[in-house]
């Protein structure tokens, strides 16, 4: 079903270990901007760890992440994207990693 909406491998396997590791995540949308083949989401995931990631197992945590991915669409279908996500934030939403607080927090 993918495939008729994306022709880039690496967002196919992107969305492919998030379905795996967080199953029925939603992705919600906070703006979208469009211009020429290019389309742009600022968005946030929600979702809980539910699956193996990447050799660790289900933690069974609730995440909310923020992320922002930008497309490029051709023959209307997802050519190419690229994306940024802060993937600390994510471990330590599920407790696999702690924030380190400064001394002026």
């Amino acid at each position: 079903m993918i495939r008729k909406y994306v022709t880039d491998e690496k967002l196919i396997q992107h969305i492919r270990f998030f379905e795996k590791s967080f199953p029925e995540y939603d992705l919600i949308p906070e703006e979208i901007i469009a211009e020429g083949d290019r389309v742009f989401v600022r968005a946030r995931i929600e979702g809980m760890h539910e699956g193996e990631m990447d050799g660790i197992p289900p933690t069974f945590q609730e995440i909310k992440m923020p992320f922002a991915i930008c497309y490029r669409i051709g023959n209307g279908k997802i050519i190419d994207h690229w994306m940024i996500a802060d993937q600390m934030e994510l471990l330590e939403q599920l407790g696999l990693a702690r924030t380190m607080k400064s001394e002026f927090d």
